[in-house]
């Protein structure tokens, strides 16, 4: 897996890099699967104040974008706090890739029932043409 991490208008301390290092390799749990397949795996990841005139409301802002296989998941937040921004994208991209993953698993299942259904001669539909 390869990471890379951007900082706009924001300094990167190693603080934040360790934090954001964690967060994505919690990711890494979905994606372990993925790499034994010999699959790429790139994560684009920036953080980084909005403006740097803002002294109240929404100024950290952090983006990222994983690329898996050609397929493309991101994600992006504005928060108050920095970690809290992180956070919020470690979410979402967990959830999009845990649907995109069983997703995939059911139509390969549902792809395998409807072939033995034809096997065992219940059913005339061929499951490739969708023809009876």
């Amino acid at each position: 897996m390869q990471i890379n991490l951007q900082g706009k208008n924001i300094e990167l301390t190693e603080a934040i890099k360790d934090y954001v290092l964690k967060r994505v390799t919690n990711l890494e749990k979905l994606l372990t699967r993925i790499k034994e397949g010999g699959g790429k795996v790139m994560v684009n990841f920036e953080v980084g104040k909005s403006t740097n005139h803002h002294k109240s409301g929404e100024v950290f802002h952090a983006d990222c974008l994983i690329k898996i296989d050609g397929k493309e998941f991101y994600s992006s937040s504005d928060k108050e706090d920095l970690y809290q921004a992180i956070d919020a994208i470690k979410d979402t991209l967990y959830y999009e890739i845990n649907k995109n993953k069983d997703r995939s698993q059911t139509l390969l299942y549902r792809g395998a029932r409807s072939v033995k259904k034809m096997m065992k001669g219940l059913s005339k539909r061929n499951p490739f043409t969708s023809k009876y």
